[in-house]
């Protein structure tokens, strides 16, 4: 589900979060698996001198340094791909912002790692929101949030985590949530 599609009626503002299953988290699982294997094959292919890779002859190699050097960035390119298709399976980050008038409450829901807080739900009351604030840094690392101020809380982070949404999507996500909570749009 895309982060721009909002679903909206009379009572109910729901905007959908991307998490960790977006094009490029798919990108570098894919290309970290493919790496960490042959790494791996092509160590244990100089250990064993049996050819383990169709495309190549790590036979030849010494395992001593060679091979063992490959066999290490094969088991850490193979545990950090481990990690990635882990995480884009669980879905971390990923969740939605709902704003419902006719239950009066506010619910910000994301997906956590495994344990006790898997599942982060945060839920107010719809009369606590005061604002609607846009926060932009550009530079190296830019930053591109949107944030609710909800009484009595810290501003809570509606946007995802990573690479940034454009301009045009955060202005027109910003109005669209305060115009619907009849609060102030700050940031601006």
């Amino acid at each position: 589900m895309s982060t721009t599609a909002v679903t909206e009626n009379r009572t109910v503002l729901s905007q959908p979060v991307l998490g960790s299953r977006r094009f490029s988290n798919f990108f570098w699982a894919v290309v970290v698996s493919i790496g960490g294997i042959g790494f791996l094959l092509a160590g244990l292919s100089s250990y064993f001198k049996v050819n383990l890779l169709p495309v190549s002859n790590p036979i030849v190699l010494s395992f001593i340094p060679q091979g063992i050097a490959l066999t290490f960035y094969g088991v850490a390119g193979t545990l950090l791909a481990t990690y990635l298709w882990v995480a884009i399976s669980l879905d971390i980050g990923g969740g939605y912002n709902k704003f419902d008038r006719e239950a009066g409450e506010i619910t910000i829901f994301r997906n956590g790692f495994p344990g006790k807080n898997r599942r982060i739900e945060l839920k107010s009351d719809l009369a606590d929101a005061q604002a609607v604030r846009v926060d932009i840094k550009d530079g190296l690392s830019p930053r591109r949030t949107l944030y609710v101020r909800i009484k009595g809380r810290r501003e809570i982070p509606l946007t995802r985590i990573g690479e940034p949404i454009s301009l045009t999507e955060l202005e027109t996500q910003g109005a669209d949530l305060a115009k619907f909570l009849g609060v102030p749009l700050e940031g601006l």
